[in-house]
């Protein structure tokens, strides 16, 4: 196909971009693109303020409009030079467009009008057409004057409509974008508040680590003062006994001397010896004095007070920023008692026993479970609703702790567990709140060797365990409803004995009146 010839080359570059007419009033913007004057200001008017270039689409920062002469001078010679309309070639024979196509709004040439694509259609001449739409009285004031007959009035309105409905949807899409382009302002200020945040934590993290530094540095510092006044006393204590040794040796060496002389020299310095004997009286002196003992106690108080504020802001830390672990109760390691839920979260104690297999992983006499996988490394915690009264117990167990027979829930046996029967009644428990919690939070720091229990909400624990031999092993979360010595005897035959105590059913009887859930 052959390209553009120089008419329609110089039509092209004596156009508007806007109107695609020959230049009226041209004038230039600063980013240096020209357009007709009524134009630039009809666009710049409809973008509220955005002064950008609609080629381009660079932002002027005022609207500056500078007349573009040499252009206007060049438009005018094409409209001499340039009789017909844009576009009035046809592209494919090279031919005038004089025919004009209503089915498909196109201008043809006599050869495509006489073709078969075009046969069937209605095809009238462009003169004709013309007449039936608008006509451009003055194009410099923009107004224009309509020549309407029956059939032109018609297919005006149909037209417009269409034009009104395509000026409708470009509106609507403008809008969409503006609001994007707010969106996208909105969401660029929230990463900007994402960042500030961020350097706003790393800022105050940098401040407490510095913070501790120096406590730390001011604490090892009074124990080094400490370590060398108990020093100095040491060294002051050391030199009084050797002194006082040095004087014994002496006294010694005397009285072996006076056992040599002659029994009337001897008996002659008796009385002086006997003196002297009785002057050396060895007085061994304290190790420190009462106030170093003092500050030497003031000071290890102190420390643990620090260690106890450090570790509840530790746990505090992680129950706030970090999620609890996701367990899910085994059924491989279920007694066969206790019934477990679907998702695997609520363990339930029931008199009939499952049918189950028995092997070395399942407990075969305390009704306990275990949860799957366990920790060899970390911080970890996780929740646990008990209810209000029952028998459990919770905690963790070295995974090669013993399953079969009754269990000792000592840390020994590598078992570090809270009790509760109807009320918290653990010995080892520092804080026994009243009434019992029915929700509790078990926390486990392997490389730190401790296990903690607390009522969930609070940071004190009510039990802690610290120093735990986990020997290296994986540690397991560990659970206990009901006792069963009881259970044995009721699945013995003995249930009418059970039920004549003060309960109210043999699950009572034997602990199994609420359940345990591990909280989401």
């Amino acid at each position: 196909m052959a390209g553009p010839g120089p008419a329609e080359q110089l039509r092209a570059e004596a156009s508007c971009p806007v109107c695609l007419e020959l230049f009226q009033e041209p004038v230039s913007i600063p980013c240096g693109h020209s357009f007709c004057r009524g134009c630039i200001e009809r666009c710049w008017q409809s973008s509220r303020g955005s002064f950008s270039c609609p080629r381009c689409r660079n932002v002027a920062p005022e609207p500056g409009l500078r007349p573009n002469r040499e252009l206007g001078h060049v438009a005018d010679i094409a409209r001499g030079l340039l009789p017909e309309a844009p576009g009035t070639l046809c592209g494919q024979h090279r031919e005038p467009l004089r025919l004009f196509c209503r089915d498909e709004r196109a201008l043809l040439c006599l050869e495509c009008g006489r073709s078969r694509l075009h046969r069937l259609h209605r095809v009238v001449p462009a003169e004709e057409a013309a007449q039936e739409y608008k006509v451009p009285i003055s194009t410099r004031s923009r107004r224009y004057q309509f020549v309407q007959g029956a059939q032109g009035t018609s297919l005006y309105k149909e037209y417009k409509e269409q034009i009104q409905n395509c000026l409708q949807a470009l509106r609507e899409e403008r809008e969409k974008f503006l609001e994007s382009r707010k969106s996208g302002a909105q969401r660029s200020l929230h990463l900007d508040k994402t960042r500030s945040e961020g350097q706003r934590l790393a800022q105050e993290f940098r401040e407490l680590q510095r913070f501790l530094q120096e406590k730390e540095r001011l604490l090892l510092a009074q124990l080094g003062d400490l370590d060398s006044a108990i020093g100095r006393a040491q060294d002051e204590a050391l030199a009084k006994v050797s002194e006082e040794l040095s004087q014994l040796d002496t006294l010694i060496w005397e009285m072996e001397g006076k056992f040599q002389q002659p029994p009337s020299r001897f008996l002659q310095d008796l009385q002086q010896l006997l003196d002297s004997c009785e002057m050396m009286k060895f007085h061994p002196p304290a190790e420190i004095s009462s106030d170093l003992e003092r500050s030497l106690e003031d000071f290890v108080q102190r420390n643990i007070l620090v260690r106890g504020t450090l570790r509840r802001c530790q746990d505090s830390l992680m129950f706030q920023l970090q999620e609890p672990a996701d367990l899910t109760l085994d059924p491989g390691t279920a007694h066969p008692h206790l019934q477990l839920s679907e998702d695997g979260k609520e363990a339930r104690g029931q008199l009939v026993p499952r049918d189950v297999r028995d092997h070395p992983e399942r407990f075969d006499f305390e009704p306990c479970v275990l949860a799957r996988g366990g920790f060899a490394s970390g911080l970890h915690f996780w929740e646990v609703e008990v209810g209000q009264g029952g028998v459990w117990a919770l905690g963790v167990v070295r995974e090669s702790a013993r399953r079969r027979g009754p269990l000792s829930l000592t840390p020994k046996e590598g078992v570090w567990a809270l009790e509760a029967f109807h009320s918290l009644t653990s010995p080892r428990a520092s804080l026994r709140p009243q009434p019992p919690p029915r929700r509790l939070r078990v926390s486990l720091d392997y490389e730190g060797r401790r296990v903690a229990f607390f009522s969930a909400g609070h940071d004190i624990p009510i039990l802690e365990y610290t120093r735990a031999a986990f020997n290296g092993e994986r540690v397991l979360p560990w659970f206990k409803m009901g006792m069963g010595a009881r259970l044995l005897e009721v699945t013995r035959g003995c249930e009418e004995r059970a039920v004549a105590g003060q309960v109210t059913s043999p699950l009572d009887w034997v602990g199994f009146g609420f359940s345990l859930r591990i909280c989401p």
